[in-house]
Formats: C-alpha cells, sequence, structure tokens
C-alpha cells in the first residue's frame, strides 16, 4: 500500500483497509521532518526486525496483533491497543507472534 508522506493538517489512515493482508512485510514513512518520524508497519507472524538501535527517542503503537519487543534484556508483549516507550540510543529487536499492524514514532532531534 503506497501512501504518501502527510502534510500539515492531512488526514492519514493507519489502519488495515478493507482485505488487506498483513502477511508481507512493509515499512512506509507517513512522516518526516528535521524532529520527527512516523513509520505505518505491517509484520507478519514469524518474521524477525534484527536488533539494532536508533538515537532518538521511540514509540512503538501496536493496532493489531502482537509483537515481542527485546529490549534491556527483557521482552514485552505488545498486543493492539498497546504501546512502549524505548529511550534513544537503546538496542532492540522484534519479532511477530501474529501478522501485525504497527506505529512506530522516532523523535530525530530533542
Amino acid at each position: 500500500m503506497a501512501l504518501p508522506h502527510a502534510s500539515s493538517g492531512q488526514v492519514v489512515r493507519i489502519g488495515r483497509e478493507a482485505g488487506e493482508s498483513l502477511s508481507q512485510f512493509s515499512s512506509i514513512a507517513l512522516a518526516k521532518t528535521e524532529q520527527l518520524e512516523l513509520i505505518r508497519m505491517t509484520v507478519p507472524a514469524g518474521r524477525a526486525v534484527p536488533e539494532h538501535a536508533v538515537k532518538g527517542q521511540v514509540t512503538l503503537q501496536c493496532l493489531e496483533g502482537e509483537v515481542a519487543f527485546d529490549a534491556h534484556g527483557r521482552t514485552a508483549i505488545l498486543r493492539g491497543g498497546e504501546m512502549l516507550y524505548l529511550q534513544g540510543g537503546a538496542p532492540h529487536a522484534l519479532r511477530a507472534n501474529t501478522d501485525a499492524l504497527l506505529l512506530l514514532t522516532i523523535v530525530l532531534r530533542d
């Protein structure tokens, strides 16, 4: 699903469209400024995102499905309607326990 970057004040659908499958990985930048990036991700069951770190602070919202999120030496399970915060620079990884739809926010600059 190709989504253009949002402009200021524009409404962007982040939920699943009718008939849309979450069974293929996708990562789509919805908006990006010097200070903020918003990314819509679909992660199919069993797919993993290997450990990495980003400089900015992160929030990850699980809109649908379930993911296991590894950080700080522990695993948090995120289900639809839940979110977590991660400090900038913290190594982390995730894997989808079920097909999942996520909204990732990265603060690029304070």
